[in-house]
């Protein structure tokens, strides 16, 4: 899998927290990204970093386009908002819910997301398993440990199983996925998650995508599955009634 090279903060004020940071590394801290926090702005394509479209194969190409077909049709279940099953990853990352990240008890991150109660444990400083000990228990989140780089916490998944979509315009992957996180503060009050995705089954080369979120205090999570009547309001979330006006109007999706 090739390394992931994130966006680096310019402003005076990442330079400073930067270099807090590394003060604290040195004396054996782990850095803090505890809390609450939710997206900037919303879209259901994957906008890959860079600009462009993801970089589909041939493959890729005739099974997106089938997915897409699909699901205008409604001879495609999108099972995520249908029935409620965990988003994957990345799909998990672009939802504009916000979720919660706690750094107890010691050697692990816990995400919560509010959309349909997703969680995803990682586990710090272990090794992840082979891909052939993890093809018979394939889940929707992958299988996850982590570590710190600095003031990044570097998440690997594998094991998906392929009953998701990557987001919700019904991009593919296949059970091949595997992906690679780089979270970080890019200022004290936003949060960076840049992640890799390699799937050699539905893409010509490994891709990134990037999402930023906002620190939230304010706010508490919610209790909110996919299809409840009321839930939190999301017309303050850049693309949200974009998205609704397009729907109403029947364009996909």
């Amino acid at each position: 899998m090739v390394g992931i090279r994130p966006v680096l903060a310019g402003a005076a004020a990442a330079a400073a927290l930067s270099l807090g940071a590394t003060l604290a590394f040195a004396a054996g801290a782990e850095p803090d990204i505890s809390g609450i926090w939710w997206t900037t702005a919303y879209s259901p394509k994957l906008l890959p970093m860079g600009g462009g479209d993801p970089p589909l194969d041939a493959a890729g190409k005739n099974k997106y386009q089938e997915n897409m077909t699909g699901l205008r049709s409604g001879s495609i279940v999108d099972k995520a908002r249908k029935v409620c099953i965990p988003d994957g990853v990345p799909r998990v990352l672009e939802t504009p819910y916000p979720f919660e990240i706690f750094q107890v008890p010691k050697g692990q991150v816990t995400m919560i997301h509010e959309l349909n109660h997703q969680l995803r444990v990682i586990a710090l400083d272990k090794p992840l398993p082979k891909l052939e000990d993890l093809v018979a228990f394939g889940n929707y989140n992958g299988h996850t440990v982590g570590h710190w780089e600095g003031d990044t916490l570097v998440i690997e998944g594998d094991g998906y199983n392929d009953d998701t979509f990557l987001d919700s315009t019904g991009l593919p992957h296949s059970d091949q996925l595997v992906t690679t996180e780089r979270v970080r503060k890019i200022n004290a009050n936003q949060l960076e998650d840049v992640v890799t995705i390699h799937d050699p089954a539905y893409y010509t080369r490994d891709w990134q995508a990037r999402f930023v979120y906002n620190r939230r205090n304010d706010i508490r999570m919610e209790d909110y599955s996919c299809n409840d009547a009321q839930h939190r309001d999301l017309s303050s979330i850049k693309g949200v009634a974009e998205v609704r006006a397009a729907r109403a109007a029947g364009r996909f999706p």
